[in-house]
Order: C-alpha cells, then sequence, then structure tokens
C-alpha cells in the first residue's frame, strides 16, 4: 500500500520562476521526506491560484506526490477573485499560447527541483484548468499522465494528434459548459489518433462538482470517486 503522509508531514511553499516575459508565483508542496517523487501540476479554474486549488495540492502530496500549483494569473497581477463576471474577464485575457508557455515553464522549473524526478510529471486541472490539463501534454512530451476535469476540448481536435500522454477526462453530464457533444469528440479523437485515454462521466452531475468549496453545484460522492479515480491513474502512470 502507498505511504500516506498527514499535514504535518508536508512542506508548503510560494515559489517563482521566469516564463517568456514574465515571473510565474505558484504554490508548491509535498512530503518533507525526501525523494525522488513523482510532480503533479494543478492547474487553477478561472478563480484564480484559490484556496481550493491549494487544498487540491495539499490532497495530492498527502498521496506522496509533490505538487505545483502555478498561478495562472501571473501575467495579470496575480489576481483572484469570487465574483463569476471578473472571473470570466480573467479567463478571456489569458490568451491560451500564454498559458501554455508558463505551464511549460513550470514542468522546465519542476526538472531543477530537488527530490522532483523529472521523468514522472503528470497534469491535472479543473474547468477553465481542465482545458489546460488536456492541452498540455499535447505540447511537452514530458508529461506523462493528466487527468482533466470537465475541460474543453479542442475543436478542431487536430492538437491532440500530438497527445503525449494516457488521459482520464472527468465529465458530469449536467455540464452547462462543455456539451456531450464535445466528449463524444474527444473520445473520436482518442479513437482516430490512437491514444491512451478514457471518460468518466457522472450522470447528474454539473459542472464544477468536483469544487467542495461551492455548495450549489458540489456532488460529494461524485467527488470523491472521481478523485480516487484519479489518484489510481496517477499511481498507475506515474507511481507512488
Amino acid at each position: 500500500m502507498a505511504e500516506q503522509f498527514s499535514d504535518k508531514d508536508l512542506k508548503e511553499l510560494m515559489v517563482s520562476y521566469p516564463s517568456e516575459g514574465v515571473t510565474v508565483r505558484a504554490y508548491m508542496v509535498g512530503p518533507q521526506a525526501r525523494g525522488p517523487r513523482a510532480a503533479i501540476i494543478v492547474v487553477q479554474e478561472w478563480w484564480g491560484l484559490n484556496d481550493h486549488i491549494k487544498d487540491v495540492a495539499r490532497r495530492l502530496a498527502r498521496e506522496g506526490y509533490v505538487a505545483i500549483a502555478p498561478d495562472l494569473y501571473s501575467r495579470l497581477g496575480n489576481k483572484v477573485t469570487a465574483d463569476s463576471s471578473e472571473a470570466g474577464k480573467l479567463m478571456s485575457t489569458l490568451k491560451q499560447e500564454d498559458g501554455l508557455k508558463d505551464l511549460n515553464a513550470t514542468v522546465a522549473y519542476l526538472k531543477t527541483v530537488d527530490g522532483v524526478d523529472a521523468r514522472r510529471i503528470g497534469v491535472t486541472g479543473f474547468c477553465m484548468g481542465g482545458s489546460y490539463a488536456l492541452m498540455l501534454p499535447c505540447v511537452n512530451q514530458a508529461i506523462k499522465a493528466a487527468v482533466p476535469f470537465y475541460g474543453q476540448v479542442p475543436n478542431p481536435d487536430h492538437p491532440l494528434k500530438d497527445l503525449a500522454a494516457p488521459v482520464l477526462y472527468i465529465y458530469g453530464e449536467d455540464d452547462g459548459w462543455i456539451t456531450k457533444a464535445d466528449v463524444q469528440r474527444l473520445a473520436n479523437a482518442l479513437k482516430k489518433y490512437g491514444k491512451v485515454g478514457e471518460i468518466k462521466t457522472y450522470p447528474d452531475a454539473p459542472h464544477a462538482f468536483f469544487n467542495d468549496t461551492r455548495k450549489d453545484v458540489h456532488k460529494p460522492s461524485e467527488a470523491k470517486d472521481a478523485w480516487m479515480r484519479a489518484i489510481a491513474f496517477f499511481k498507475q502512470h506515474l507511481g507512488a
């Protein structure tokens, strides 16, 4: 059985590193016990690098991973909001190519971190972050496993032909943002390009059902199952 860590066993800190035209800030947490350990990038929702995303990173650290949550709004003044109108503006202001540059910079940074096994890097993300978690392994072959939660599927799907990692895509069928047709496109693209991937759908779950700080959408049993599947997927492809 894989080793489990309590919060007192974890080391957390804010770090910064260069990307193209910006210094990226990130929250990093992992077991104090020495590695080398697999690392997982946690990509934020449109709200910014908030406490919920940091909590997700800590959950991964308790499983024995080094987790890093880059602030994808580093280019936008490191903003965090609880207002959906402002969050939408922030998300639309961030160009996808810039977000991917900063995620590539995060991968490069992880490769320099003592105690990280650079051969075992994964990514997960939620909503906006789920979109990036699906795109990152299409542009960076260092990613060895990806678990996007209800992210946008590229349309047209040609970026997926370069997908370099197995994917577990998590989806709630009551999602008001991502349609069943989008998810079917993903399934078709995985088959067409011969990529390793699976899609787990939850029939009555809305968009953002994993976020336990949002009681309006949180689905506890589905979120628990999705998390167990995500951890099992990472352990399969990255090791414990």
